[in-house]
């Protein structure tokens, strides 16, 4: 159908319109495609169940899964925690990899707005030559060789038409690969936001492992000896003896470990603070961290505008589409003007002087014939690319349809164990206020009052980890739901502005 239109629109006009007719036929002809993302399934829940609409009750809190609700942009504000919100605050401004990203996002404006420049409007410069040449003798002239000046000062211009868009498709595809970095930028914000939270309430449940451990390591030796004792005294067998033994060692094998998660842990926090090792923020406390109790649940078709994952795939498309463009009409004609006007002479009174005037004008139209093949390669390759971004688009979106299934469940199962942990954490304790007020009567030996509680506090560890876990699943949540959607084309468009405005000069 396009090649009947234009053929049709150049048999209308005379042979001097011809190209004029071809531009105005296939300005209406699509150079690639439209750059809009495919359609992805719309599922009715996120998993392979449906979720509840909220969680098991832990600790007296029940979480609600709020579905529609839209994205929290400072969701850690939640947890009522004026030392976190400090602690994230930080991070966001003192991060050296935030600040980087940062620079290279405005560093891609900066080059999509010098791109904009060269490519659609002409450009001028002023040049100025003064030379002293020497020419050989004309033995027909005299044997004398002659010496003069040349003095040249003038102004060019030059502007290439834009006759099949490939400039305007080339800025396009440079503009959506800013979007994409502006996008990532976005993520990587909130990505740092969701590591400190993490690694602050991962460090605070280590270092109350840590203390419940050591506590448990005391009374493991305290045990110990007093088998030895007692297998001294012929008491107990010397399999006991050593059995005692085996499990005071084994809990102080496994501090150790602790120790290095939680140093390991409190100097990842200091990084992503921006500051060093040394000067890792003290832990904050479970105790004083307010669980969210009503967490967002973005419905799938708002989640692909909420994410900047899958906005950032999005506008990669949009960009391989521009390139698809761009490699099409390179195979049409290209149409260039050029003109320079100045003074000049073999001295500065006659290069100034009306003699001295000088100026060119011209046009240049080329036309690829024979490239080897290369420029249908091109357009091929552009096509293959286009076709990977738009798989690479359906897998982000999958992932990220998986990502909020996962947290989903794990919150849910994290309430569930959760619960569970907590009532046998008080059970235990019972069981050990119990036996320890027998053993102040006497009525039982120092031993079981140990053994009760130690299972409190395995008992109490476990309610830790869970505890942690259901925290940090939480903030997990908060960053799969992404963040209310950004229009990146505005923010680039305001950010060129912005850079033009303070440049003042057209250079």
């Amino acid at each position: 159908m396009a090649t009947f239109a234009v053929s049709r629109a150049i048999s209308r006009y005379p042979r001097p319109g011809l190209a004029c007719a071809l531009a105005f036929a296939l300005a209406g002809c699509s150079f690639g495609p439209n750059g809009e993302p495919p359609a992805m399934p719309q599922p009715a829940h996120y998993g392979a169940q449906a979720q509840p609409t909220q969680t098991a009750p832990a600790q007296g809190v029940t979480q609600q899964f709020v579905v529609g609700a839209k994205p929290v942009p400072e969701w850690w504000k939640l947890y009522q925690s004026d030392t976190l919100n400090a602690l994230v605050d930080e991070g966001l401004h003192n991060s050296p990899t935030l600040a980087a990203t940062d620079k290279s996002l405005a560093a891609a404006r900066e080059q999509l707005r010098a791109q904009i420049g060269s490519s659609l409007l002409p450009t001028i410069d002023a040049g100025g030559q003064a030379t002293r040449n020497r020419a050989l003798a004309i033995p027909e002239i005299g044997p004398n060789t002659f010496l003069y000046n040349v003095f040249v000062g003038q102004l060019q211009a030059h502007y290439t038409f834009d006759l099949f868009g490939a400039a305007r498709l080339a800025n396009a595809g440079l503009a959506a690969r800013v979007n994409v970095q502006a996008y990532q930028f976005d993520a990587a914000r909130r990505a740092l936001a969701a590591n400190i939270v993490t690694a602050a309430i991962t460090s605070a449940a280590l270092h109350a492992q840590i203390e419940t451990t050591e506590r448990l390591v005391t009374i493991a030796n305290d045990q110990a000896r007093d088998t030895q004792r007692r297998y001294a005294l012929g008491a107990l067998s010397h399999a006991d003896q050593l059995s005692a033994q085996q499990s005071a060692a084994s809990l102080s094998a496994s501090l150790p470990g602790l120790k290095q998660q939680w140093l390991t842990t409190r100097h990842a926090l200091a990084v992503l603070l921006g500051r060093t090792p040394d000067a890792a923020p003290d832990d904050l406390e479970l105790a004083r961290l307010h669980l969210p109790e009503q967490v967002p649940v973005v419905v799938p078709s708002e989640l692909l505008r909420s994410r900047p994952d899958i906005q950032a795939a999005d506008a990669a498309v949009k960009a391989a589409a521009a390139d698809v463009g761009v490699a099409t009409a390179q195979m049409f004609p290209s149409l260039s003007l050029s003109a320079s006007m100045g003074q000049g002479g073999f001295s500065w009174p006659a290069a100034l002087s009306g003699a001295g005037a000088i100026w060119s004008i011209g046009a240049s139209l080329s036309q690829p014939l024979f490239h080897g093949g290369a420029l249908l390669a091109q357009r091929r390759a552009a096509q293959d690319t286009y076709d990977a971004t738009i798989s690479q688009y359906k897998q982000t979106v999958l992932a990220a349809f998986q990502n909020v299934a996962d947290t989903l469940a794990a919150l849910e199962h994290d309430a569930q164990a959760l619960d569970a942990a907590n009532l046998a954490a008080r059970s235990a304790q019972g069981i050990f206020e119990e036996t320890s007020g027998r053993y102040r009567l006497g009525a039982l030996p120092v031993a079981s009052t140990r053994s009760s509680e130690q299972q409190f506090r395995n008992a109490q560890l476990d309610e830790i980890r869970y505890t942690s876990a259901r925290l940090t699943d939480t903030a997990a949540l908060f960053q799969a739901m992404g963040n209310p959607p950004v229009d990146a084309a505005a923010s680039t468009a305001a950010a060129l502005s912005t850079s033009s405005a303070n440049a003042g000069t057209s250079n």
